[in-house]
């Protein structure tokens, strides 16, 4: 009990390391109908500007890599200038893990903590984003996510097999922050064994590290649809 108490107490006064962010905006947005996801407009300005902006305006995060299409580069770069955190918009890769250990690998000598973020949640808040990187500081490992309200089924065949306790399920969203060299070995190794991994996440558990789940953001929605979109603008506009 005596060693569980000083631990907590340790974790509550580390030093906040420097902490970049990779922004992955390289898909292909290919369930949007022919929208193109990252310069889609959202109130009056593209997509991708709602994401960079919250990290701009949180203190804890001091650095911003952009990862896009080849196609974007050059508009990326014009809509991002204003930002003075953006040290670099590069092209991903063929994979969304391709593209995220490309961000890595631009962040600066220095930095600590790495927060991965879909570029395709514009509503993210700094709020959010500063209550995951502390975690992740003192836990090596960090994730938003908000409990789950269906009820969930996993499904074999258009057969249920199996309806998981819907108690223990959370819909983990990003930013997603890690230790910068826990996250390179992580990608790494599951590169070299060829292992799908749906997250960053994924990868870290591989690994056998645990993830520490703080609380997340309703409105932090992953844009993917029209709906999804719609639905955005319906938030923005209503300032919810």
């Amino acid at each position: 009990m005596g060693i569980s108490k000083i631990t907590k107490s340790v974790r509550k006064v580390l030093p906040l390391r420097r902490c970049g962010a990779v922004i992955v905006a390289a898909g292909t947005a290919s369930r949007m109908g022919g929208i193109d996801k990252v310069m889609a407009p959202l109130k009056g300005e593209p997509m991708i500007v709602h994401t960079v902006r919250a990290f701009q305006n949180c203190d804890a995060i001091r650095e911003i890599v952009i990862v896009t299409r080849e196609d974007l580069l050059v508009p990326v770069m014009d809509l991002c200038h204003r930002f003075d955190k953006v040290q670099a918009v590069i092209v991903g890769g063929a994979s969304r893990q391709e593209s995220v250990e490309r961000g890595l690998d631009m962040m600066s000598v220095g930095t600590k903590l790495v927060a991965v973020q879909d570029g395709a949640r514009p509503l993210i808040t700094w709020q959010v984003i500063d209550r995951t990187v502390r975690a992740a500081n003192s836990y090596g490992a960090a994730a938003p996510a908000v409990p789950v309200k269906d009820t969930i089924k996993v499904v074999t065949g258009g057969i249920v097999k199996e309806t998981p306790d819907r108690s223990t399920l959370q819909a983990v969203q990003t930013p997603q922050v890690f230790d910068l060299d826990l996250l390179k070995g992580a990608l790494a190794k599951a590169r070299m064994e060829d292992a799908a991994v749906t997250d960053d996440c994924s990868a870290v558990e591989r690994l056998g590290m645990s993830v520490k789940i703080v609380e997340g953001d309703e409105r932090n929605i992953k844009v993917t649809t029209p709906v999804d979109l719609k639905i955005a603008e319906l938030l923005l506009e209503d300032g919810l």
